[in-house]
């Protein structure tokens, strides 16, 4: 089923910027919900939206107020992007390294910024980066910051810690996880901090392995989310109770279900449209291609983002995106209150 987006209030010039942006990948909201990440991997460089998402009577709504272009010689294929905090970006660079910049916000009005970063990341000789594409932010004790990295074509995710007060040099580069991943696409991390999640575009499933000091890549996974299509963004929800998986080889965002604990192999309990055929089509090259690549739910758990190069942006109100599920909720919460 397709399901409607939400209509977006935007600037012509806001409107244009994100219709030249060409290819994109993943796409991230900051901590504060005030600004939105878009990796355009084509032209190589960033688009940041200054966004606001308020809930009105009939439901979320969109306002994008500004935008800003990044530009810098360590912003290649830009595939992956998190923010560490409100105005810092971390990037993964297919075709290079990570990259580590402060936004410089207090001057977006529509402009491209050429920027330097703080700090590259290539990893050590025993764990260097390789076609670096998703990357997920954790934060640890003493200012230190993981960076979880999908290496695409080495079928592998690596951990580099780096140490804020550092300027984030890394004190720990190793392989994290490998066991059953054949091109890892996409990565999250539960908010309870006890699961990842690793799309595995080879396979067409999504992975979940349970957090643990003793991760490596011979570690199995505990569950496995099956029918995810060609996997690319994966989110959990605010309360860990769903997956939202995009799917690269069709119109469609796959919703899983579950209690918090991910063992176990599951089906899609849910699919919806987030693509008309239409547009679609237009960009279906191959049978993994045309369909939703970046996927993220908004910091107040009420919108879904989505981007692909043939539809650059669009959000959906995420209770339309669970359909049953959150009406099943919102109704135990009245009936428990």
């Amino acid at each position: 089923m397709k399901i409607p987006p939400i209509d977006v209030k935007a600037s012509e010039a806001v409107r244009a910027a994100l219709s030249a942006i060409g290819r994109t990948e993943d796409l991230r909201f900051s901590p504060d919900n005030r600004l939105l990440a878009i990796a355009a991997f084509a032209r190589k460089r960033c688009l940041i939206l200054r966004i606001d998402v308020e809930m009105g009577s009939s439901g979320p709504g969109v306002t994008i107020h500004d935008f800003m272009e990044l530009r810098s010689d360590s912003i290649g294929e830009v595939h992956g992007l998190d923010f560490i905090d409100d105005r810092t970006l971390v990037v993964a660079n297919r075709d290079g390294q990570l990259a580590i910049f402060t936004l410089p916000v207090e001057s977006m009005a529509g402009q491209a910024q050429e920027i330097t970063a703080l700090r590259r990341i290539s990893g050590r000789p025993f764990c260097k980066l390789n076609t670096p594409g998703s990357v997920v932010v954790r934060h640890g004790p003493g200012g230190s910051v993981s960076l979880l990295v999908c290496n695409n074509y080495t079928h592998v995710v690596t951990r580099h810690v780096a140490i804020r007060w550092l300027g984030y040099r890394t004190s720990r580069n190793r392989p994290l996880l490998g066991n059953g991943l054949d091109i890892p696409d996409g990565i999250a991390i539960s908010h309870d901090g006890q699961w990842i999640a690793v799309s595995s575009h080879g396979t067409r499933d999504v992975k979940l392995y349970r957090m643990s000091p003793s991760l490596g890549p011979d570690t199995e996974p505990a569950g496995v989310l099956q029918d995810a299509g060609y996997p690319h963004g994966v989110r959990f929800t605010d309360d860990d109770r769903h997956i939202l998986v995009a799917d690269a080889g069709s119109q469609l965002v796959h919703v899983y279900a579950g209690d918090g604990d991910w063992r176990g192999h599951r089906a899609p309990a849910r699919s919806v449209a987030v693509l008309d055929e239409e547009t679609f089509l237009r960009g279906r090259a191959s049978p993994e291609e045309g369909g939703p690549k970046g996927l993220d739910i908004d910091r107040s758990n009420s919108v879904l983002a989505v981007t692909c190069e043939e539809q650059t942006l669009a959000f959906f109100a995420l209770a339309s995106v669970l359909g049953a599920f959150e009406n099943c909720r919102q109704g135990k919460a009245i009936a428990s209150a």
